[in-house]
């Protein structure tokens, strides 16, 4: 699979995290020019708080998240600039002009997101003070991933402020609200599992469907399946 997808930043972070979870694992060379290209975008226009730009089709049109679901506006230049972070930390490259984009654009986030707070009384939504869930599912699922992936100080008590919210989502058909089935699963499978397993038992009889089912023949339907199997132990 290549990884530079000139004409998207999206599918760029999706590529690497697809290599990295599926393999084959990207080549040292790849891996310079991939996040040279991804870091070039840090502080263009339209980057959520000074993060990574997405390319102008993607700002007008919207993105599809790593597990295809559909987003635009704030939403996909947030979870662009959290995924683009998640790509450079798994790329790993010491160049100074991939780790200054990196830094800065984590400082930006880190101020955005906040510091980490439990709730308290009837602070049961999302609140990005809290400093575990951003403004709505998509965006707090993307602020996990990058957690996973090394970004954010405190993570675990970051991902147990996430979870603890998550749990409060729960729906009859074993999701979670507004929070993307897959995409959501995509995070959960990276977590410590203490943290993961409550949401992927409730997210069980979806995930045990999925796993015994054969995967739709496109690239996400691909990496569903592979996450369910992996959510299920298979």
């Amino acid at each position: 699979m290549e990884l530079v997808h000139p004409n998207s930043l999206s599918e760029t972070v999706n590529a690497v995290s697809h290599a990295f979870a599926h393999g084959p694992e990207p080549s040292a060379g790849e891996r310079v020019a991939t996040a040279r290209w991804i870091a070039a975008r840090q502080g263009l226009p339209g980057a959520y708080a000074g993060t990574f730009a997405l390319l102008p089709e993607e700002q007008r049109d919207g993105i599809r998240l790593y597990t295809g679901e559909r987003t635009q506006s704030a939403a996909a230049r947030h979870i662009a600039g959290e995924e683009a972070c998640r790509a450079l930390r798994l790329l790993d490259v010491d160049d100074p002009d991939v780790v200054d984009a990196l830094a800065a654009a984590s400082r930006r986030l880190a101020d955005a997101v906040g510091p980490v707070r439990p709730p308290t009384g009837d602070d049961r939504r999302f609140d990005h003070h809290l400093g575990g869930t951003f403004c709505c599912g998509r965006c707090s699922v993307g602020l996990w991933r990058h957690i996973t992936a090394g970004g954010f100080d405190e993570p675990e008590r970051r991902l147990a402020v996430g979870l603890d919210y998550l749990a409060t989502q729960r729906s009859d058909d074993h999701g979670w609200g507004a929070f993307p089935f897959w995409y959501t699963v995509s995070a959960l499978v990276e977590m410590p599992a203490e943290l993961a397993r409550p949401a992927l038992r409730h997210a069980s009889p979806q995930l045990e469907r999925a796993a015994k089912r054969t995967p739709r023949d496109d690239v996400y339907g691909r990496r569903r399946w592979a996450l369910a199997r992996v959510a299920v132990g298979g």
